[in-house]
């Protein structure tokens, strides 16, 4: 059975929607990141990077959320778009998209808006500018279509919704109303039952919600590092 190591954060969840949008059998097993058990030397062994989501499909370890989504739905042949060089070639260009623009200024503008020990406007406002500027590309991209890359739901629609839904915590409680197509695919996806389970697995397990030294010195390395 398909081991995914997994927490409540975006990257994760997007995998979780796949696997419960496919109807895959899963062992889920939680890596709380706020003790570092991202950091213990079983788990290193399968994600060198330290990081979630990763899975390990009858021996094949595969990690990094958007890998993953791409690996997950070739094998299955579920939710990509029709067999065809340019439809490839549109769903690369957007998954790429996501993976390298979307989820890092996401997740540093989430870091610097709420989690930095100073505040640091400079940096601050450029991780929320480009957070805002990609968020913004998605939902001129939506104005004209229902998913991503059409009529068809695809892993990209599942990827943007990683981290769109989370577009309040990332940008501020007026964002949504700003980006109303990127909404739209949210409220959307976030109703499909599959987004429902995937939502609440993370409740079947006990994580560390306190963000106390312990958790920072797991969270935040650099800080460590730089105190000696």
């Amino acid at each position: 059975m398909l081991k995914f190591y997994f927490n409540g954060s975006p990257n994760p969840t997007k995998v979780a929607l796949f696997l419960e949008e496919a109807g895959l059998p899963y062992e889920a097993i939680a890596v709380d990141t706020r003790k570092g058990e991202q950091f213990k030397p079983e788990y290193l062994a399968i994600n060198p990077n330290g990081k979630v989501p990763a899975v390990v499909d009858d021996g094949t370890v595969v990690f990094d959320s958007n890998a993953i989504l791409l690996y997950l739905a070739e094998k299955t042949g579920q939710f990509l778009p029709a067999n065809a060089p340019a439809a490839r070639a549109e769903l690369l260009s957007w998954l790429m998209f996501a993976a390298t623009g979307v989820g890092p200024y996401a997740g540093q503008a989430v870091h610097f808006r709420h989690f930095t020990p100073e505040k640091q406007p400079y940096a601050l406002n450029r991780y929320l500018f480009e957070a805002q500027r990609h968020f913004a590309i998605l939902n001129d991209r939506l104005e004209s279509r229902r998913y991503m890359l059409g009529d068809t739901y695809t892993i990209v629609d599942m990827d943007v919704w990683g981290w769109g839904r989370m577009l309040p915590f990332v940008l501020g409680e007026e964002a949504s109303a700003k980006l109303p197509h990127l909404k739209r695919l949210i409220d959307e996806i976030s109703a499909r039952p599959a987004a429902v389970r995937a939502v609440a697995l993370k409740d079947k397990h006990r994580f560390k919600t306190e963000m106390d030294d312990e958790a920072r010195r797991y969270m935040f390395r650099h800080q460590a590092q730089a105190a000696g």
